[in-house]
């Protein structure tokens, strides 16, 4: 089952913002928009006085067909994390102040139930498979992954910005 990690990036994000809406519009969006199976593999909260610190690892999966599949991997780091209140338009809104950073990995897998690889002979038509035959599809794939990691990142900033106004 050969694995090629294909994107890798983060963002950073310092000030006003709704911790708990940000969690839920990035589960939602992977899950809905990009269409990942998401599953919460470690959550760890601290608490030092009123400020919180929060590290979330996510794991997300997709089959593409029965050769291809997608795996995604998202850190969460949240520190300096405290409750505010602020003033929009006559309202007072409670919400959160901290910083929060973003590291998106993702991973293309190639025969992920390893039908070529019990062979040596195998290896070598997978290997012709995906160089001659269907080079393109490849690309292709890639590219769509990496096109919804790119937007996944986008619409958090996007959203991270807006929350802070």
């Amino acid at each position: 089952m050969p694995k090629d990690q294909i994107f890798e990036s983060s963002i950073k994000y310092g000030g006003i913002f709704n911790f708990r809406d940000y969690y839920e519009f990035a589960f939602k969006w992977l899950r809905g928009e990009a269409g990942f199976t998401m599953q919460e593999d470690e959550y760890e909260e601290k608490l030092s006085g009123n400020e919180k610190e929060i590290k979330i690892k996510w794991k997300g999966t997709q089959k593409v067909s029965d050769y291809f599949h997608y795996e995604i991997g998202l850190e969460m780091k949240v520190e300096e994390l405290i409750e505010v209140e602020i003033v929009r338009g006559e309202e007072k809104v409670r919400t959160n102040k901290g910083k929060i950073k973003l590291k998106l990995k993702a991973t293309f897998i190639k025969d992920p139930k390893g039908q070529f690889e019990t062979t040596a002979k195998g290896k070598i038509w997978r290997s012709l498979y995906e160089k001659f035959l269907i080079p393109g599809r490849v690309k292709e794939y890639e590219d769509k992954l990496r096109d919804r990691c790119l937007d996944f990142l986008g619409e958090s900033k996007a959203f991270l910005e807006l929350e802070g106004q």
